[in-house]
């Protein structure tokens, strides 16, 4: 389902869901760590939460790799190349636990040009950032947790037009949207709610 700039999938097979789950507990669970802001920052006043990666090589990625593919054909038509760092985010919510408003995207984290005012120098930086530099343009998530087992934990999103609107709370839905795009994860208020989080890369917007 499109729904400007998110788009849904929420029809998979539970039986996968819950091999995928069982899968990252298993393997994945143990190495677990407190989340840290990018630039790894540690700051639980912005994000409290646990979180630890699965490398891209993991058969779940490739999983996913479909469905982003799928949505951007049908919805974005992003220039996409890669999943960021070529590692997925697998995170865990406890209670009390959060993320506030922020941006998977932005300027803030994107290459600053060095040669200005006609100056040479770090001409060579810009022209090798310029046709190198990839940038986040779509974020995903899955949610692997049943609904019934945690309490509070909405993923939040707020569109262009500055609307927010709450993602679909069901085991199994992956939403896809505009990296650029303010979201949050209220507190979680009872149980644990778990998901996999990535963002998609592709060349700087022009």
């Amino acid at each position: 389902m499109a729904l400007q700039s998110v788009w849904y999938f929420s029809n998979l097979d539970p039986d996968i869901v819950n091999i995928i789950e069982r899968d990252l507990t298993e393997n994945f669970d143990p190495s677990m760590g407190d989340s840290k802001l990018y630039g790894d920052a540690l700051n639980k006043e912005k994000r409290n939460s646990q979180n630890t990666w699965i490398p891209t090589t993991h058969w779940v990625a490739g999983f996913l790799w479909h469905y982003v593919q799928r949505a951007n054909r049908e919805n974005f038509l992003y220039d996409l190349r890669n999943i960021d760092g070529e590692s997925l985010q697998y995170t865990r919510y406890g209670v009390g636990q959060f993320y506030g408003w922020h941006n998977d995207a932005g300027l803030a984290t994107q290459y600053k040009p060095q040669s200005v005012n006609n100056r040479s120098e770090g001409l060579a930086n810009d022209f090798v950032n310029e046709n190198i530099e990839l940038v986040r343009k779509l974020s995903f998530s899955l949610q692997l947790s049943d609904p019934d087992d945690y309490e509070g934990g909405n993923v939040q999103i707020m569109n262009e037009s500055g609307k927010s609107h709450f993602v679909p709370r069901k085991k199994g839905t992956i939403v896809l949207f505009d990296s650029r795009a303010q979201h949050r994860v209220l507190k979680v208020t009872k149980g644990v709610r778990k998901s996999i989080v990535g963002w998609t890369c592709g060349p700087r917007w022009k």
